[in-house]
């Protein structure tokens, strides 16, 4: 890996309800994830848009048998504008605020939130 690259190249998110999952990301973040093609084994995956060569890591909802969605594993942190207004639109779309935007120090601040399907995720902003 090159030194100048981020480590996170891909992320996967596990869900159950791929419906109830698209419905949530999108409410929260505002954007219309993108259908994977169908996996041979039967999962399903959305991706989150992505810019080739752009900042940061791509990713995907997943509904997969072989993972499945839960608190205490990876903690995937999405930027944002403003944590606490994201926050608020997962409270809105069926989710749940764990912990309200706070300040990291020089880091900017950030929030975490229960997904609608059980799962931890972070976000990140600078102010």
């Amino acid at each position: 890996m090159e030194k100048s690259a981020n480590p996170v190249g891909w992320f996967e998110i596990y869900v159950v309800d791929m419906a109830r999952a698209r419905a949530f990301y999108t409410a929260v973040f505002g954007r219309e994830l993108i259908a994977l093609p169908d996996s041979d084994d039967g999962g399903e995956m959305y991706a989150f848009p992505w810019v080739e060569g752009g900042a940061g890591a791509a990713g995907a909802l997943v509904r997969h048998a072989m993972g499945g969605p839960g608190k205490g594993g990876t903690l995937v942190y999405f930027a944002c504008d403003d944590a606490a207004d994201e926050a608020q639109r997962a409270a809105q779309a069926g989710g749940r605020i764990v912990q309200p935007k706070m300040a990291i120090g020089q880091y900017g601040h950030i929030a975490l939130v229960e997904d609608s399907e059980g799962n931890i995720i972070g976000l990140h902003s600078l102010q």
